[in-house]
């Protein structure tokens, strides 16, 4: 094989290790605890999403919380049980924050549901791997939590090296050290369904020099893979603080460094941690999915400090227990390293897939922080920045929200990694500061994000508008040109017609009515949108809203066009001869109707004027007016009824009014049972279930018409 040249990164510390402690035993496994609680975001991306319901009973290795989208991971339950709480718990995260939680309360019996690996692996097509590994659930076990699937998925063509983080370089944390030491035939085995996947030119592990035994062991293992043909290689780096970091990492192994703001996969490199490649192995050749891990427990206050498999969703207080914590001694409980953990205040807490580490530590081994004083400018943080930021000039952006500057001065290229602040003599915690910027930034972002789709909604909204009030524009000139040329034509057939003939009337009574039912659902459509509205105002909802306006200016626009069609359609009537609209017009009914309606509004003028008289009102004198002549039209309609009913009518055109009006309404009638089997047509296609009223329906209008058309055949006898 190929000798390796190392290469240094800039910066970097050498904090006192401490990791003897917990390596002085083997791993163990964490006896049950009586529940679990699981948060259904352990990983980088989007939550998944629970596919159980309070009271299911589940086994071990069943799904009980599905991914959404490709970068998000599966969660499953670790050992079986019943379901007895979906709600808010704490979290492990910095804030102490609280997030939705499976709780399982376990019945002891530890049951697998049926798993099912896949037989001659290595033969397999790669993205018959890769869905195996996100059906399981896998996530980086480094710290991050990125899901596995996502990396495995580059690109082959593009990635020349995989690199399997070993090196472990945070004080405290022993569980990758003891996975290899116990585990590395199967870190080699899962690295090898790495390579198959990628199939990148070569593989390197790297492990820091401080891990003898874990380096021997790797190396014995890979002896057991006689021709080696995947060209995996085990490194020693020297041991320096980040040496783990994954942009550190390739640099030392590669001397290649990922561009400010890129990946790894940019300069064709893939990175695993070596917990990851065990949690593969067991994934694809057992059927496994990710359910626990190896989790670090140490400190000054535990008596048997020790690394156990742990189940997720075991709470921090089980594993005290298991490592003999005097609690009493306790002074800080950290879960991870002590340079890029967070302080737990919550021993309820419950272990994820990143927690790699918990530090139950004295006051003595890990004081309070001192006060923080001014900036002295020493410049010692430069130094040992190993991602070759510039910390002084971030910690002045982000005390002072200087947002922009801190982006420009590429804030997000920060690891948190904390060396800056542990050389720093004022004590100032930079990292803290950091942390802090990078979260406004982030919502600065996500509110500009929600402003920008706001602004093309609106935008989107005006240009349909505009759209929809030039198709209406074109729609009207259209209809009018029609009324012209239809106008036009009727003007020329009576000029054309015999001078005998009588003429038509402009405006029968029977379309008066009809525009006036339409003027009328328009203002009743426009009074019920108008509450609508209000009420989505009320409640919030703008774009309901904004639908509902649409809908009222739809409903203005056709009562206009109804009360313009009435005026035209009463002015035609006044001119149309007065024999004629006569005829058309009156009948006993409508003299009837106009007697009524005058009296009604004579009985309305009276009260207006009582009201007015009450109030002694200036308006008193004018309605008085009001009065007399709306009294005047009263006795004008009873006259006129009078007459209309005195006048002789013969039998003969009676009985051809009749006729015409029978007629009308078998035509109304037919119009009524065809709109209804269109209807029924419809409902059929759609498989509605108010089939059996369209029916019901259908047959009561074809009764009527049948009713109408016996009716006029009688009168034409």
């Amino acid at each position: 094989m190929d000798l390796i040249t190392l290469h240094k990164f800039d910066g970097g510390i050498h904090p006192p290790q401490n990791k003897d402690q917990s390596t002085r035993l083997p791993i163990a496994t964490a006896k049950l605890p009586e529940k679990l609680v699981l948060p259904i975001a352990q990983h980088i991306g989007a939550q998944s999403k629970p596919v159980v319901t309070l009271g299911d009973t589940v086994l071990k290795g069943q799904v009980i919380a599905e991914a959404q989208g490709f970068v998000s991971a599966n969660l499953h339950a670790p050992s079986s049980g019943k379901i007895t709480a979906i709600e808010e718990r704490v979290i492990a995260h910095p804030s102490g924050m609280r997030d939705i939680c499976i709780e399982i309360t376990l019945d002891g019996q530890d049951t697998w549901c049926e798993v099912e690996g896949i037989d001659n692996y290595l033969e397999a097509q790669p993205q018959t791997l890769i869905n195996k590994i996100q059906a399981s659930g896998i996530t980086g076990l480094g710290g991050a939590s990125f899901p596995t699937h996502v990396k495995a998925s580059a690109d082959p063509s593009k990635i020349d090296t995989l690199i399997i983080n070993a090196a472990e370089c945070e004080p405290y944390i022993t569980s990758d050290d003891m996975l290899m030491r116990e585990q590395a035939n199967g870190i080699i085995k899962g690295i090898e369904i790495l390579v198959r996947i990628i199939q990148p030119k070569r593989c390197l592990i790297g492990v820091e020099d401080n891990k003898p035994e874990a380096i021997a062991a790797l190396k014995d293992a890979l002896k057991h893979f006689n021709d080696n043909t995947f060209n995996i290689q085990v490194v020693t780096i020297p041991t320096k603080y980040p040496s783990g970091g994954e942009k550190q990492l390739i640099e030392i192994l590669t001397g290649k460094e990922v561009p400010a703001g890129g990946l790894p996969s940019d300069i064709g490199m893939v990175c695993q941690n070596v917990g990851t490649c065990f949690a593969i192995y067991k994934a694809v050749s057992k059927g496994e999915p990710l359910i626990s891990r190896v989790t670090t427990i140490t400190g000054e206050a535990c008596n048997q400090p020790q690394n156990f498999e742990v189940l997720l969703g075991t709470p921090v207080s089980h594993l005290l227990e298991l490592a003999q914590t005097n609690a009493s001694k306790v002074h800080r409980l950290i879960m991870g390293g002590p340079m890029m953990g967070f302080t737990l205040e919550d021993t309820s807490t419950p272990i994820v897939k990143a927690s790699n580490c918990i530090i139950a530590s004295s006051k003595k081994e890990l004081p309070d922080p001192a006060m923080e004083q001014a900036c002295i400018r020493c410049g010692m943080c430069t130094e040992a920045c190993p991602a070759q930021l510039l910390p002084q000039q971030l910690y002045w952006f982000s005390k002072s929200s200087n947002l922009e500057q801190a982006e420009a001065h590429n804030i997000a290229d920060c690891i948190e990694c904390g060396a800056c602040a542990y050389v720093c003599p004022s004590n100032i915690p930079l990292v803290q500061y950091y942390r802090h910027t990078k979260g406004e930034i982030k919502q600065a972002n996500a509110d500009k994000q929600k402003s920008d789709r706001a602004k093309e909604r609106f935008e989107a909204r005006l240009a349909r508008q505009e759209r929809e009030a030039a198709e209406k524009e074109a729609k009207r000139k259209a209809r009018a040109e029609a009324a012209a040329k239809k106008q036009a034509e009727k003007k020329a057939a009576e000029a054309n017609a015999p001078a005998t003939s009588e003429p038509a009337a402009s405006a029968p009574s029977a379309d008066l009515e009809l525009l006036q039912k339409k003027l009328d659902a328009s203002q009743a459509a426009i009074k019920k949108t108008k509450e609508k509205i209000a009420a989505a105002q009320e409640a919030g909802d703008t774009e309901k809203a904004e639908l509902l306006d649409g809908a009222l200016k739809k409903a203005q626009e056709k009562m206009k066009e109804a009360a313009k069609a009435i005026a035209e359609a009463k002015k035609a009537a006044k001119a149309a001869p007065a024999s004629t609209a006569s005829d058309m017009e009156m009948t006993p009914e409508r003299m009837q109707n106009k007697v009524d309606l005058a009296q009604s509004r004579l009985v309305t003028a009276q009260k207006r004027l009582e009201e007015a008289m009450n109030t002694n009102s200036d308006k008193v004198e004018m309605l008085k007016v009001a009065v007399e002549k709306q009294q005047v039209r009263v006795e004008e309609a009873k006259q006129a009824l009078i007459d209309f009913n005195n006048t002789p009518v013969t039998q003969a055109s009676q009985q051809a009014a009749d006729v015409e009006q029978l007629k009308k309404k078998v035509l109304a009638a037919q119009t009524r049972v065809d709109k209804a089997q269109e209807r029924l047509e419809m409902a059929k296609e759609q498989n509605l279930d108010t089939l059996s009223a369209f029916e019901t329906g259908l047959e009561k209008q074809q009764t009527k018409l049948e009713e109408a058309k016996k009716a006029l055949a009688e009168a034409n006898l």
